[in-house]
């Protein structure tokens, strides 16, 4: 399955878009925060970059630059008005990159990339047209502020489980509330927003309070385990996990 990172303002409009893509893609939900955004190529090593220009009058020029430098390869899609795309409209003159003019609906939006990834779009549909069922796999969610430790965990699940990475608690928070995990691999150790604080703003809410959270923790000692198990998790795993343990334990805590 191909993967697309998905970024921009957080609104309706790229929540809809995730969800239509969701059923084609495995899509992976970006800030538009350029730092964020650098980190998650890294990690994701996606094959297409889609942009939502809505509303991002102060999105970075920068990223533009980067991804015309170091991924000139790698193939980017925005959407947005041609007063929204005027302050990158240099960058359309090369082929990597390409805008669809708003308004523009999910099926073209679908066509084009399809055609930017050189794939038939009727691959993507059952014979009868309608669109294709939305993969059965579980979503897992990984949140660690250690861009190898995510590569690691990614390239260890995602034969199993559509995996979305977050590095940062914050980061993850958003994500959730675009698209609501099965599961959530949390580091217990961030800067700013820790684990702990993370898990409190996923309890506090109402709709996403039962999602099963497995803490993952560099730190192996007698108190700092008792704090993490008083936070009753559905498991915890010293770093680096074991991968047969690690699956065990995500499949035991979602059935």
């Amino acid at each position: 399955m191909k993967h697309i990172l998905l970024t921009g303002k957080l609104n309706g409009a790229l929540k809809d878009l995730n969800t239509f893509l969701a059923q084609y893609f495995q899509v992976q939900l970006c800030s538009e925060n350029a730092n964020i955004l650098r980190g998650m190529l890294k990690i994701v090593k996606p094959d297409l970059v889609l942009i939502s220009l809505i509303g991002a009058y102060d999105f970075d020029t920068s990223i533009f630059f980067e991804l015309s430098q170091n991924y000139e390869e790698l193939p980017v899609i925005t959407i947005g008005t041609k007063e929204e795309c005027e302050s990158f409209v240099k960058y359309y003159e090369q082929e990597q990159f390409l805008n669809l003019v708003r308004p523009v609906e999910n099926t073209e939006i679908l066509d084009a990339i399809c055609k930017r990834l050189k794939m038939d779009t009727e691959i993507l549909e059952k014979d009868d047209g309608q669109e294709e069922v939305k993969s059965t796999r579980k979503q897992v969610l990984v949140v660690d502020d250690n861009a190898a430790t995510l590569r690691t965990i990614k390239k260890m699940l995602d034969e199993i489980y559509d995996i979305s990475v977050a590095i940062s608690g914050m980061q993850a928070m958003t994500s959730i509330g675009k698209k609501r995990p099965d599961l959530i691999l949390l580091d217990y150790e961030m800067p700013g927003c820790d684990g702990k604080m993370t898990l409190e703003m996923i309890r506090a809410d109402e709709d996403l309070k039962d999602i099963p959270v497995i803490f993952l923790t560099g730190v192996n000692d007698r108190e700092h385990i008792e704090s993490v198990l008083r936070l009753h998790p559905a498991g915890y795993f010293l770093k680096p996990a074991n991968k047969e343990k690690l699956i065990a334990a995500i499949d035991k805590a979602l059935l």
